[in-house]
């Protein structure tokens, strides 16, 4: 599958940043359409001066994979928080082409709206493919929160500058809780309950988690 959008990606830190605020004029917010099936789970590591993406296609209601891609692609844009879609995205477009199947949903390891300018990985993937994407992160980049309950499926409200920019999940009982954040054509209930569905046995919904360890062994052979 291709593009829908494309942009440069010979840019300076300052020209990203202003390329984030425009883009996060074209991000929607709807639910999730009904009869989602193939999740496309999403994950990027970094060996010597490239990035490695992976891509698992999960089929939700079978549990089991569908496909799954690696792609290399040189790193072009320093490390700053905030713009590692610049370091990423490059990548994760080019597996993505290698799906046969277009997916239903992208799902991130990563942020959408959960970003200091409401942009992140999912939100970047989501507007240039024109997929519903949502972001699912181990950790918070903004915002504040209170911890949810320790049970599955216990939520807790993530704000920044008086906005709710998403949802602090935990997946399983006891574990660390994910951040949950829309990235395009999704909405907040939606994108938790694909986040659950996805988490099956562990803490890292099945797509990503998939694409984590396989993008890792790509990388470093781990």
């Amino acid at each position: 599958m291709k593009a829908a959008l494309r942009h440069s990606w010979n840019l300076t830190p300052s020209q990203a940043i202003a390329l984030q605020r425009k883009l996060a004029g074209r991000v929607r917010v709807a639910p999730l359409p009904a009869g989602v099936r193939f999740i496309a789970g999403l994950d990027a590591a970094f060996s010597r001066e490239e990035c490695v993406a992976a891509v698992v296609l999960w089929d939700l209601e079978r549990r089991e994979v569908v496909e799954q891609h690696v792609a290399r692609a040189p790193l072009c844009f320093p490390y700053i928080p905030g713009l590692l879609s610049f370091r990423e995205a490059p990548a994760l477009l080019a597996v993505l082409e290698q799906l046969k199947r277009r997916p239903d949903v992208l799902l991130c390891d990563g942020q959408g709206l959960a970003h200091p300018r409401r942009f992140g990985i999912a939100c970047h993937l989501g507007v240039l493919t024109g997929l519903p994407a949502v972001g699912c992160a181990k950790s918070r980049l903004v915002g504040q929160h209170r911890m949810p309950g320790l049970r599955r499926g216990s939520t807790a409200v993530l704000m920044n500058h008086g906005e709710r920019i998403g949802t602090v999940l935990r997946t399983q009982n006891g574990v660390r809780p994910l951040f949950v954040s829309v990235g395009h054509l999704a909405d907040l209930p939606s994108a938790e309950a694909l986040v659950l569905r996805c988490a099956v046995r562990y803490r890292l919904p099945e797509p990503t988690r998939l694409a984590d360890h396989l993008c890792g062994v790509a990388a470093h052979g781990t």
